[in-house]
This record gives C-alpha cells, structure tokens and sequence, in this order.
C-alpha cells in the first residue's frame, strides 16, 4: 500500500512539471523602445514546434492576450504574445485604448518594426521551429497581422479575430505571401460593409489565398468573455459584444487552418 501511494505521488508530481510554462521576457523594438514579450510553450512536449505570434486588443497586453498565448501553447505551439504599445501596458478605460492604438498606428513603418521585434523574439526561443511562423490578432491586433500579411512578411499564414479591415499600406499583386483567414462578426457595427467588400477586393486583386468567415449575430469583440464588461455601447464606448458560439466556432476554425498550414 505503502510502495502504491509513493508511485501516486511520483507520477502526480510528473504530471504537474509537465504543463503550460510561461515567462514575462523584456526586449526591445528598432528604436530602442522597452517592450515585454509573454511567452508560453508546453514542457510535455520534446523538440521544437511552430511559433505563433499573438497580437492584443486595442486595450493592450492584457491577460486576455496573454491567455490566448496559454491556449496555444496547450496545443502545443511554441506562443509568444508581443507587445505593440510599450512596457506592456494595457487598459480598461476606451478613451486610452483609442490613444494608444492611434499613436501605435501613427507611422505604419514603426509599427511594422514592432511587430518584427516581437517575430525575432519568437524565434530565438529555444522551442520554436523557424521555418514554421504564423500570427493571430484580435480587434487591433487582427489589422497588425493583416497588414503583415500586406507586406509580405515570410508567415506561413495569419488569422485576424474581429479585426479591422482597413489599410495604409494595401496588399499589390502578390505581396501576400501568407494564406489569411479572417474571422468577423456579421454584427460588428464597428466594420462597415463597404470596408468588407474592399478588403475582398484588395485580396482578390493581390491574388491572396485567404478565407474569409462572417459569423451571423457576433458583434465586435465576440471571442472576449471580458467584452460585455469592457463594452460601454449605450454610453458612448465601443459596441462590443462576447459571444460564446462565435468564440468556439473561430477558434476551431483557427485551430484547422494552423493544422493545415503545419501538416
């Protein structure tokens, strides 16, 4: 009886090391600017696996990002979840998140190099396999990504969750390197129908492979549990909206196309 509970606890022990590892690491854009990668991989797993880039809300690197990173890491990517404001900072309040995104957003260059920053960070983690990258973003975070994808940046494919749609820096013919799947909300009054229409358009001209998903009834922010508490639409903040179907069907939706892409 004895020896049977000392081999519980052992293996007990073993399953517990053997989990999600997480670790805040500093560093730093072109400029010199501090910034704060999260990273998550899974010790259960040997070798090396593809890395994913995460890129947050409008809010910042906030633990909805930072969760996003845990879940692709308990599916056994290697996870980074970048930092595009600085310091890592996030907040609740709309009127911050506006300035933030806005000055983030001010020069598209600078931007780019910051979402580089955060690729290169990713690739120097001993449990990232180089040769197999690709990016997800959400509101915010899914323009970062697709505008990636504009450029040509060498992703095997990124997925935008409620992001927007429009560009300073549209794809040209066969600038898009990466296969893109969007995901948007049917509902999202922050998305115009004009803006969905140009962006197939711009896709359709550059000769992009993408997929294009709208889903009926999600409104922005649908893949966030916090966005109902976030959202202020009868007072004068963003109309936003959680919606658990919506959050399931995208995420399976995304965990399908990074299969695809990695075999």
């Amino acid at each position: 009886m004895r020896c049977m509970l000392a081999l519980a606890l052992l293996c007990s022990a073993a399953f517990a090391q053997a989990a999600v590892q997480t670790r805040e690491i500093p560093y730093q854009d072109k400029d010199g600017n501090r910034l704060v990668g999260y990273y998550a991989y899974d010790d259960a797993l040997d070798g090396k696996r593809p890395g994913i880039v995460v890129v947050h809300e409008w809010w910042g690197l906030n633990d909805y990002a930072k969760r996003r990173a845990r879940d692709l890491a308990a599916l056994g990517y290697s996870a980074l979840a970048i930092d595009m404001y600085g310091d890592g900072k996030h907040t609740e309040h709309p009127a911050d998140a506006q300035a933030f995104m806005a000055t983030a957003l001010k020069d598209p260059g600078a931007a780019a190099e910051r979402f580089d920053a955060g690729v290169e960070l990713l690739k120097i983690q001993p449990k990232t396999d180089t040769d197999k990258l690709a990016a997800i973003g959400y509101c915010f975070g899914g323009k970062v990504v697709l505008d990636a994808a504009r450029r040509g940046e060498p992703l095997a494919g990124v997925v935008s969750f409620h992001g927007a749609l429009v560009t300073q820096t549209p794809a040209t013919p066969g600038s898009v390197k990466a296969k893109v799947l969007v995901e948007h909300g049917a509902a999202d009054s922050m998305v115009t129908g004009e803006q969905v229409a140009a962006f197939k358009q711009e896709m359709d001209k550059a000769g992009a492979s993408y997929e294009f998903v709208s889903i009926e009834g999600a409104k922005h922010g649908f893949s966030n549990p916090d966005a109902d508490r976030l959202g202020h639409g009868d007072h004068g903040g963003p109309d936003i909206g959680y919606n658990p179907a919506a959050d399931q069907s995208s995420w399976a939706d995304m965990q399908a196309f990074l299969k695809k892409l990695f075999n």
